[in-house]
């Protein structure tokens, strides 16, 4: 089974990446875990996202489309980076996450959400 794995934005995370020895340690022990989901077989592509200043949502309305251009609000809603992984069931992707070290600084989620499988829709 493919499953999504969000890193949540929180208060820090929907600004401008500034390298401090924090951040830095930081991405080196979230490089470290992805090289152990690699070689476990699970990964297989992440990244992280630049700030929702930098992006635009597109609405539709029936044959209408408005852009709007970030920053946009509420941003433990909005996704700092991603994860897509071969697991073998839903317990086997919270086992990973829970090894995960904490994306963020101060508290923060990751969110789980399988992908459709066309071979599972009816």
């Amino acid at each position: 089974m493919r499953v999504m794995v969000f890193v949540k934005n929180n208060d820090v995370s929907d600004k401008d990446l500034v390298m401090t020895p924090e951040t830095r340690e930081s991405m080196e022990a979230m490089g470290r875990f992805n090289d152990v989901l690699r070689a476990a077989g699970i990964l297989i592509d992440c990244d992280g996202l630049t700030p929702s200043s930098q992006g635009k949502r597109v609405a539709f309305d029936g044959d209408s489309r408005t852009v709007m251009d970030g920053p946009f609000p509420q941003s433990r809603e909005l996704v700092a980076g991603y994860w897509l992984w071969e697991v073998k069931d839903m317990d086997e992707a919270v086992t990973w996450v829970k090894r995960c070290p904490n994306p963020m600084p101060g508290p923060s989620e990751i969110e789980i959400r399988p992908i459709y499988e066309m071979d599972g829709l009816r």
